[in-house]
């Protein structure tokens, strides 16, 4: 395997001592916004960009000392960057919040005022793209997608920058948290871990979702009723996914509680798959929503101090288990990279 100085630097950046991605994700944008007006009652209007710079500045100052990395937004995150841990790279968002809700296919859309050369000179170490994604859509929304990613990865790789994608699975008109979606949902994760494997991608370090829905995994604390696949059927999906990838991958959280995350991340150990590492957001911070809502910055900063760092740390003791990225090219170190 052969790796350009640029996207060795970058993923360097990004990783622990041992190679491993323990990155902590703060980009969220327009749900973050609701969720904050919902706590305060308040219309969504009524939260200001400065209460958003407020809330990730907080969470980056107080959680990247305990993580390899922060993933930020350039909208709403860059003082937030500024503030993180020295030992923390920067990975830095390059689409636009949501998605186009006027056509089916959740199309995706890059920030207007924003290229990979511009996020490279605001600091960031390595670029990630959201992608929503289905290897069931029609392949007239599929071909868009494909195009989509392919200019991207040039863009990545013309700048030498490493390239993160994160696919994150759906149905048009599903209920993506039901028990019909998660027996799907197997399939979904590994067949779009396959396609963005291709090299026309360019892409470096697949960012995806655990290939189960723990709510529906028999035996496990997360399932509360129905179950879709046994414990052993689960474990058998995560290794399916993970033969599925031709490049490094590594989880990210999709918004479950950090409890039902670590839980998560121990079956993906049980099941002996090479995961990279972590990128986890909400499962480390959402309970401090509520907080900053209700009682301001101060009491955010003292919750994050608390359970935000017990959090993370949950997290982290899981990330023994994880392989360092290099390894998937069979190489012991960076060094051995050529």
């Amino acid at each position: 395997m052969k790796i350009t100085p640029g996207k060795k630097k970058g993923l360097e950046a990004v990783s622990n001592a041992q190679g491993v991605i323990a990155a902590a994700a703060m980009d969220q944008r327009g749900s973050l916004k609701s969720a904050i007006a919902k706590e305060k009652g308040i219309d969504k209007s009524g939260v200001t960009s400065q209460m958003l710079e407020e809330f990730k500045t907080a969470v980056t100052r107080v959680l990247t000392p305990h993580a390899s990395a922060i993933l930020l937004d350039p909208e709403f995150g860059l003082p937030a960057a500024a503030a993180r841990s020295k030992n923390a790279g920067l990975l830095l968002a390059y689409e636009n919040s949501g998605y186009d809700n006027t056509q089916p296919g959740r199309l995706p859309d890059l920030l207007d005022i924003w290229s990979v050369r511009r996020l490279v000179k605001a600091g960031a170490d390595c670029v990630k793209i959201l992608l929503y994604y289905t290897p069931f859509d029609p392949p007239a929304i599929n071909e868009i997608k494909h195009a989509w990613i392919e200019r991207i990865g040039g863009e990545c790789a013309a700048a030498d920058v490493p390239f993160f994608l994160e696919f994150v699975g759906y149905e048009e008109g599903g209920d993506e948290k039901g028990i019909g979606f998660a027996r799907k949902k197997p399939e979904i994760v590994a067949g779009s871990m396959e396609e963005f494997s291709k090299p026309q991608y360019a892409v470096d370090i697949l960012k995806v979702e655990v290939p189960v829905n723990m709510a529906f995994v028999a035996g496990t604390k997360s399932c509360k009723g129905d179950a879709a696949y046994s414990r052993d059927q689960a474990k058998e999906h995560f290794r399916r996914a993970a033969t599925a990838a031709k490049k490094p991958f590594i989880y990210l959280s999709a918004g479950v509680s950090n409890d039902v995350f670590n839980e998560t991340l121990e079956l993906a150990a049980e099941s002996g798959v090479k995961f990279s590492g972590v990128l986890c957001g909400r499962a480390t911070w959402k309970d401090a929503i509520p907080v900053y809502a209700k009682q301001g910055a101060k009491a955010l900063e003292d919750w994050l101090n608390d359970q935000g760092v017990k959090n993370i740390e949950n997290v982290n003791a899981r990330l023994k288990a994880a392989s360092p990225w290099y390894s998937f090219y069979g190489a012991s170190s960076v060094a051995a990279l050529s």
